[in-house]
């Protein structure tokens, strides 16, 4: 199996969202098991200066930036695309995904190869039987609450790229009562099953 690890918060050192997507991990990875590890922190590239929707630009019309764009777009994509086990770690920041995150997501959608578009309008998911496993983190915002917009945002982006089976880690509220919410996080990973 290929797990797709990717982490998402700008915080490197003392991440809780990394530090319990590491321990999911090492949960559920197997003897044998290949892992991808992507940083968002690390390199990302906003989607920007298109000439129409769905990243579509002639490749002699590509600026540099856009061949940076698109370069990294289709590693992205073979990434989701190789992978058994998706983990994605992602801290709620004002309410939201990281603006990483969001970025990685515009990078991924690719026509025909994540999602396609049937004879009838609808869109398809191409990713089919893989798995996503997402660890949420938050200080105040309650996860599926009104104010989250990450988590619903998330598994819609999942779904829309075809991927259906979905579990979720959260260490919701943790300014409110830390060790609480790391306990309840790490409870919900020791109950975790890949099969």
């Amino acid at each position: 199996m290929k797990i797709y690890q990717i982490d998402s918060s700008a915080r490197k050192e003392g991440s809780t969202s990394r530090a319990l997507a590491k321990k999911l991990l090492d949960k559920i990875k197997k003897p044998g098991d290949e892992i991808v590890y992507r940083d968002l922190d690390d390199e990302m590239v906003f989607v920007s200066g298109l000439t129409e929707s769905g990243m579509k630009i002639e490749k002699k019309d590509q600026t540099e930036h856009h061949k940076k764009m698109f370069d990294l777009s289709d590693t992205l994509v073979k990434e989701l695309k190789d992978s058994d086990i998706i983990i994605i770690s992602a801290p709620i920041y004002n309410y939201g995904p990281p603006a990483t995150l969001k970025a990685w997501s515009d990078l991924a959608a690719r026509v025909g190869e994540t999602f396609r578009f049937k004879p009838n309008g609808r869109r398809e998911g191409l990713l089919k039987n893989k798995r996503a496993y997402l660890v949420i983190t938050s200080g105040g915002t309650k996860l599926n609450s009104n104010e989250d917009f990450l988590t619903p945002w998330l598994k819609f982006i999942l779904n829309f790229f075809g991927i259906e089976k979905i579990d979720i880690i959260c260490a919701d509220q943790m300014a409110l009562d830390y060790k609480k919410s790391i306990r309840d996080a790490e409870k919900q990973i020791e109950n975790i099953s890949r099969d």
